[in-house]
Parts: C-alpha cells; structure tokens; sequence
C-alpha cells in the first residue's frame, strides 16, 4: 500500500490543481463516524464527505446490498433496457417525497445533475425560460448550476461568461440584517426588474442554506414563497442536496414548514456514498418533456439504486430521524456552552442534526472572522478531526458528522474542537 508522502507526489503530478485536495492524508479505510488514512492514523469525521454519509460510512446493509447487486448486473444504461433497483427507488421516492400530488421520479448521477434536470423539466412544463435563485445558495459545478449559485468565487471565478436568464433575490438572513420581509421584498423587486414573471419557469431555494452557511428558511417566507409561484404560474423547485435525507430531523427539510414545492432534487445521503441523486416532482410537471428528452448513460445505475434502497430502509429500522434530531440537541447543548466560554462564538443554531455556528472578532456587530475558521479547522485537522467550515463569509463552522456516530466518538471530536479553541483565542 502507498504512504502518504508517495499519494502526495503523484496527485502533485498528476491530479489538476483545481480539482486536487489540499489535504495531505489520504482515507484508506472508514468505519460509520471515523477514518483511517494511508500511514494508519485514525480521523474523526464530522464532515461527512459533505453531508453525504448521515448513516455512516460502509453501513453494514448498503455494503450487503452493493455487494448482492455486483452478483447481478452492473449495468445497462436504463433507458437501453431497465431494471428493478430503477423503478423501485422511483416509487419509494414518490411515496415519501412532499410534492404537491402524484409524484414521478428522475434519477440522475450528481446534485448538479439533478438541478439542470430540474430547470430543464420546469421550462419544459412552463414554456418560460427565467429562473430566479438567491443569495449565498449553492447549486452546483456545471455551467448553468454556477450560474445558479449566489457565491462567485470560487466556483464562477475563472469560467468566463454564466448563462443567462439566471436572477438573483436576497435570502432571509436576519443575523446578517436580511429579514424575512426585505427577502420578501427584494424577490418581488426581481419580478419587477429582471425576470418578468410570464418569462419565469421557476424560483429555486434551499429550505437551509448550505455552502451559504447552514441558515434556515422560515415557514412564512416558504409559504410567501410558494404563494408568490402560484400567483405567477411558476414552479417552485427545492433543492435538498445537503439538507435530505435526515440531516435536519426529518426525511427532508422542506416537511418542517408544511409548504410542498413542485418539484425537489436530492443526492448525497440518499445512497451512503454511491453516486446517486434524483429530481422528483408533480406528475404533470415530471411528464413535460418528450420522449428520451431526459436521461444519460449512468443515471439511477444498479448498484446506486441497490445502496438507496438500502438507505431508506435503514431510515425505517433504526430510528434514524430520531437520532438525528437528538443528535442536533446534544450539538446544541455544547455549543451554548461555548458561546458562553468563548467571545469569538456567536449565533449557534441547528435544526435537526444541520448545525452550525459562527466565529466573530466582535459579538456585538457580529464582525466575521474567516480566519480564526480556518485555523481552526486546519488545527483540528491536525488534531485528528475532519472539520468544515462554509458561509458567504467563509467564517461558519458545519457540522455534517455521521447521524450514527458514537457517542463517545462524537464527544472525543466535541472536546478536540475545545481544546482548539482554547489554543487559538
């Protein structure tokens, strides 16, 4: 097996610099909240892959069902000839997925896939072209989802030109002075200005922020959000990438407002780790687009579908909302007491297990320190834990940890995260 040092040389070689980590350990092995890397040193992960392993890594019934599934088929491409995993995943997906009606089901590869496909359906359904998002969202990395990001750098930086027809509106982030109703406001100004409602197919928004910083969406702006769409004919699209499949404490973080959305897109907890996502929405909406108008070559493949599967019945069998929202209890006890204990931490929050809080020079105008975020996850990095942080400031620390880490394992992390913080400030 290569070390470290000789991973480090060939991805220095041979891995562009703009896709290259800047880690230095590379994973060779993980085990539901803790992975080990290429010289044998152990890691504590509250990242998660991004939010993509909220039952763990390797859980034992999506390796089961993986494996079952490579004794079959590995491939087919769907549309050449289906088969069972496809349709399955699709009629789970439409019982538990809140959308207004009948719901049908795309399967797609990535959440970048699913977003594109997403806009693609809504143009199709509408005839409209216009889509409006919002600030700080995050959408993903091919070129109409940059488009759709509410961050230039540093995914738009060096790309040139964005599409076109993409608006802007602010998102309600009081703690930074953006309330509900100046979000309110600044969407209707865009109807006005930019994106003329009978050009719009669809407003796109994630119910929590999540490279934007892990804030949350009342259930009045949804519901205003969702008033605004019926009054204009437009299509209200939810991304659940990173807030789907448990993190918050429900299946899905859209069902704590009640508001139901024409469509949702999702992936990374939806299959531990197997590259899956999918875009499901109202039936008439899903059935827009002619035929083999949507699809590609890996979409909803037998092994993915195999893992999602598994992954919806582990939601079921072990209680897996539940611990996800004791989870986010026991993150929030600890970070009140360091609020308390450190003057840099100021507005901790969390719905369900999406938890987060901020680091500040100055509580008192909540000036943001990127800085101290990045130190502190480069020296918890060093500490032995995997640590994040995100937000349009660059200065919020996420948590993405397993939903079925350990407890002692979850609080060994806690006390690295401590301890950091009482070396660094």
């Amino acid at each position: 097996m290569s070390s470290n040092a000789e991973l480090n040389e060939l991805k220095h070689k041979y891995v562009a610099a703009g896709a290259a980590s800047p880690a230095t350990a590379f994973a060779d092995h993980a085990e539901n909240a803790e992975i080990w890397d290429a010289d044998g040193n152990r890691f504590i992960d509250f990242a998660g892959g991004i939010g993509v392993l909220n039952v763990g890594h390797r859980h034992p019934k999506v390796v089961a069902a993986v494996k079952a599934q490579l004794d079959k088929l590995m491939h087919t491409c769907q549309t050449v000839m289906p088969y069972e995993g496809y349709v399955k995943v699709a009629e789970k997906l439409s019982h538990i997925v809140p959308v207004r009606g009948h719901a049908k089901v795309m399967l797609a590869n990535s959440g970048a896939e699913a977003l594109e496909n997403a806009v693609k359906i809504a143009r199709a359904a509408t005839g409209r072209s216009n889509v409006i998002c919002f600030d700080g969202g995050y959408h993903g990395r091919t070129f109409f989802t940059m488009a759709m990001n509410g961050k230039v750098a540093p995914y738009q930086s060096d790309f040139g030109p964005m599409p076109g027809t993409v608006f802007r509106a602010p998102y309600p982030v009081p703690y930074h002075g953006v309330s509900e109703d100046e979000a309110i406001r600044g969407l209707k100004m865009t109807l006005k200005t930019d994106a003329n409602p009978k050009d719009t197919a669809a407003i796109v928004l994630e119910p929590v922020l999540g490279e934007g910083g892990f804030y949350p969406a009342s259930t009045s702006f949804l519901t205003k959000v969702r008033e605004i769409c019926d009054e204009h004919g437009m299509l209200m699209i939810i991304d659940e990438v990173q807030s789907g499949f448990g993190r918050t404490g429900k299946m899905f973080a859209i069902e704590h407002s009640g508001v139901e959305p024409d469509i949702m897109t999702m992936a990374k907890s939806m299959a531990d780790g197997m590259p899956i996502s999918a875009i499901v929405g109202t039936d008439k909406v899903m059935d827009a687009s002619g035929p083999n108008s949507l699809g590609g070559t890996y979409t909803g493949s037998p092994t993915a579908c195999a893992a999602a599967l598994a992954v919806m019945e582990v939601f079921e069998e072990e209680n897996i909302l539940e611990k996800s929202q004791a989870l986010g209890d026991k993150l929030a006890k600890r970070f009140n007491v360091w609020a308390d204990k450190f003057d840099c931490i100021d507005n901790v929050r969390n719905m369900g297990a999406m938890a987060a809080f901020e680091l500040v020079s100055n509580k008192a105008d909540h000036t943001p320190n990127p800085e101290l975020a990045a130190a502190l996850c480069k020296k918890a990095r060093e500490e032995g834990l995997i640590l994040l942080s995100c937000g349009m400031y660059g200065n919020t620390i996420r948590f993405l940890m397993p939903v079925t880490i350990q407890d002692d394992v979850l609080n060994e992390g806690l006390d690295i995260i401590e301890s950091c913080l009482d070396s660094l400030v």
